[in-house]
């Protein structure tokens, strides 16, 4: 699938004016140079070189870094590897941040730094790969979100990108036949542990944040960019990344999520040029949330990239999609946006032609087919099937295949799950399979039901609390007394 050249409209730069405040008040200290001389950490001229750029116009020290770039760069990257005093480190980032604002391209100088150290048999650490990687694992956030900034620019403009990545399972085939974009090298790309080091952080990330509320936007950002790169496709695509993005989408809801939205749209749309990760995308269920977005979205360019996405999805029947987007109600989407004016003259089409493409691929699935697709994506929503009574009755026999295997991921999604919607109706299906299968109780018992429930009894999210308490209790009460209770509740 040859991705089309519509990067000038979708893949914007990371932006590093976005915290020109915060930077300035950082730029505000006074640092005292001198001292990091005296204690031997940087070399008289580094200092020298500092001295000179420090507090200076912002004409000045573009015609220093005119004159003399890469040396500005080494003294800059020496005190980042030498020092670890918080305010000196993010004063130097703040420095480097501001540099970048004013001219994105000078994102170059810190690879000719790298390779000139290369070459002359210098230590390895003064790689600026190496200095920032190091500081994503400092304890401040801020430190990180900057380091993360600036290793995403230096990435992005390395010398080298285009060439395979040759630890990346098919990248190097992958790239061989796309043509010039991938054949810079056979070698590779000399970038590719650290790039993979820092995709395994920016994963991390969207796992278990660092922070809140900046951490997922800021991984998403670095990721918007570095996606661009074949290669790097591969990296997360193998760090189990493409997973990740359904439930962050899902969870933009309203305006003030908008520029996430877009951004992780981005990434799915890149993803989806990268056989592996189409197949990982379709699986995850990204669909629905590409629905939603087209659905409620009120930027054009993101409605554009979340369709863009759909297209691609569509284009591989194989996957199985179609049926997801007719079940998260795509049709009525596309008709009623169809109705609306647009400034961008490409929506109309591609809305067109999703909705042939539709009607092309129209697969009816049988509820049980859609159940069991629903519970295998890891992802679960309040679909009539989980409260409807003829459905558990016509297919609680049918957990009992391949060794109770949906059943065990129920289980599963109680165990690891971190979306409470998946687990109050996983919760709630385990109750029902207790309740309509005939030894559910002592089956789901044997599998350690009872005690992943007990354990989100003490869930904060209240429902996930009232589903799991009924589920344990479904398993305790003997068949008679469970009946009874049941009774009086629907009677109720």
């Amino acid at each position: 699938m040859a991705m089309p050249g519509v990067y000038a409209y979708t893949a914007t730069p990371l932006p590093v004016a976005d915290d020109g405040a915060e930077l300035a008040e950082i730029l505000s200290r006074d640092i005292p140079w001198e001292v990091y001389m005296t204690a031997r950490l940087i070399a008289d001229k580094d200092l020298q070189l500092i001295r000179r750029y420090d507090k200076r116009s912002e004409e000045l020290q573009a015609s220093l870094l005119d004159e003399s770039g890469p040396a500005y760069i080494e003294a800059f990257l020496t005190v980042l590897r030498n020092v670890t005093k918080e305010e000196t480190v993010q004063y130097i980032l703040a420095l480097l941040l501001q540099m970048l604002r004013a001219n994105p391209a000078r994102a170059a100088l810190f690879h000719q730094v790298g390779e000139a150290h290369a070459a002359a048999g210098g230590a390895s650490e003064l790689n600026p790969y190496v200095v920032l990687l190091r500081l994503l694992q400092r304890a401040d956030w801020f430190t990180q979100e900057k380091s993360c900034k600036l290793l995403t620019r230096v990435i992005a403009a390395r010398p080298h990108r285009g060439a395979p990545f040759v630890h990346v399972a098919g990248s190097s085939a992958a790239a061989a036949a796309s043509g010039p974009a991938g054949s810079s090298g056979s070698a590779g790309d000399p970038a590719e542990p650290h790039i993979t080091s820092f995709v395994e952080w920016l994963c991390g990330q969207l796992r278990r944040p660092s922070n809140p509320t900046k951490s997922v936007p800021t991984a998403i950002s670095a990721l918007a960019v570095l996606l661009r790169d074949k290669a790097t496709r591969g990296l997360f695509t193998s760090a189990g990344g493409v997973g990740l993005l359904a439930p962050l989408l899902r969870s933009c809801t309203g305006p003030t999520s908008s520029q996430l939205a877009y951004e992780i749209c981005l990434c799915v749309w890149q993803l989806s040029y990268h056989k592996p990760a189409l197949q990982a995308l379709a699986a995850s269920g990204v669909s629905k949330g590409l629905v939603e977005v087209v659905k409620s979205a009120q930027k054009e360019k993101v409605v554009r990239v979340a369709l863009l996405s759909l297209r691609n999805l569509l284009g591989e029947p194989d996957l199985g999609a179609a049926s997801d987007m007719v079940e998260a109600g795509l049709p009525k989407v596309l008709a009623t946006r169809g109705l609306q004016s647009w400034g961008d003259e490409d929506i109309p089409e591609l809305l067109e032609a999703l909705g042939e493409a539709l009607k092309e691929q129209a697969v009816v699935l049988s509820s049980w087919e859609k159940y069991k697709k629903e519970v295998l994506s890891g992802s679960l929503d309040w679909s009539p099937m989980h409260s409807s009574e003829g459905f558990w009755r016509s297919h609680v026999d049918k957990f009992e295949d391949k060794d109770f295997q949906l059943l065990r991921v129920l289980l599963k999604l109680l165990e690891s799950s971190r979306e409470t919607r998946t687990l109050a109706v996983a919760c709630n299906d385990v109750g029902r399979f207790v309740e309509y299968h005939p030894h559910g109780r002592y089956i789901v018992a044997d599998l350690r039901g009872k005690e992943l429930m007990m354990h989100l009894m003490k869930h904060p999210d209240a429902d996930v609390q009232k589903r799991s308490l009924l589920a344990v209790q479904k398993i305790m009460l003997p068949r008679d007394k469970l009946d009874f209770m049941l009774a009086a509740s629907s009677g109720a």
